[in-house]
């Protein structure tokens, strides 16, 4: 997909990857942008600095129905039909086997079950179209998995199963599916929203990258129409590793959780 004349709504759009994604697109010439976020005033500064002719911010929990219909509604009447939906909004948790279960259902709401609610409401229309392509953002963490962290690793990898799901249902049909796999990514979720030992465990794995990088590997996916976004390309490496011996790929997990464990405290002074 090229995006110029193309009207996106971007999820999680207030800041990290989903503001990137949201100015990026306008600058490859989409004809509007609706940036959608829990924090409301942070949608509507992204869309304010990016330009009201072109952009559109709005208040929108996700994991309310009414919220997105309201969204896809509003998006519509700005700059006409969604051709791009980014379901980027995520959140971690930091949290194991105590997790309790209102974590898991809220992480389960927000990291898939928007996903769901958002093409059940864009995919017949699109099938009508004949075009509309659905952004999973996702994580290397729906690819392997998240140390550190339960109810991320779970939601991420039903991320990825979703949208693999979408793309080999309707991927006849009209309809194009990518999965955003990053690793580490400057954002507020790696800096905030997850617990220690997961945030160490994804900044040893690899380059913290920039949420721009990740933007500017998400247009060259979208117009190359891959189904995998990895703007880390060693996670391919790691999924053929884990895919090739299962057994030697967790021994591996396991020395890397010890040995993260044991350098954590030393890394937070």
């Amino acid at each position: 997909m090229e995006l110029r004349d193309r009207v996106a709504v971007v999820t999680g759009g207030a800041s990290g990857i989903g503001r990137a994604l949201a100015r990026r697109f306008v600058a490859e010439g989409a004809r509007g942008v609706v940036v959608a976020d829990l924090d409301g005033a942070g949608a509507e500064a992204v869309a304010a600095q990016i330009g009201e002719e072109r952009a559109l911010g709005l208040a929108c929990d996700v994991t309310r129905e009414a919220d997105l219909v309201d969204v896809l509604a509003r998006a519509s009447e700005a700059f006409g039909p969604v051709d791009l939906f980014c379901a980027n909004a995520g959140i971690g948790t930091g949290a194991g086997l105590g997790a309790a279960d209102e974590l898991w259902d809220r992480t389960l709401a927000v990291n898939v079950l928007a996903h769901v609610s958002a093409a059940r409401l864009l995919v017949p229309g699109w099938i009508e179209r004949g075009e509309g392509y659905f952004l999973s953002t996702a994580s290397a963490a729906g690819l392997v998995t998240q140390i550190g962290d339960a109810p991320y690793a779970v939601t991420k990898h039903a991320a990825v199963a979703f949208a693999e799901w979408l793309a080999i249902t309707y991927g006849d049909r009209g309809v194009r599916v990518s999965c955003l796999c990053p690793m580490a990514v400057d954002t507020p979720l790696l800096n905030l929203g997850v617990g220690a030992l997961a945030t160490e465990v994804v900044r040893a794995a690899g380059a913290v990258l920039s949420p721009d990088e990740v933007a500017g590997a998400v247009v060259e996916g979208l117009r190359d129409e891959r189904f995998l976004i990895l703007p880390h390309p060693e996670v391919l490496e790691f999924v053929r590793r884990k895919a090739s011996d299962y057994d030697r790929w967790l021994a591996g997990m396991r020395r890397m959780q010890a040995a993260v464990a044991r350098s954590a405290p030393a890394a937070g002074g």
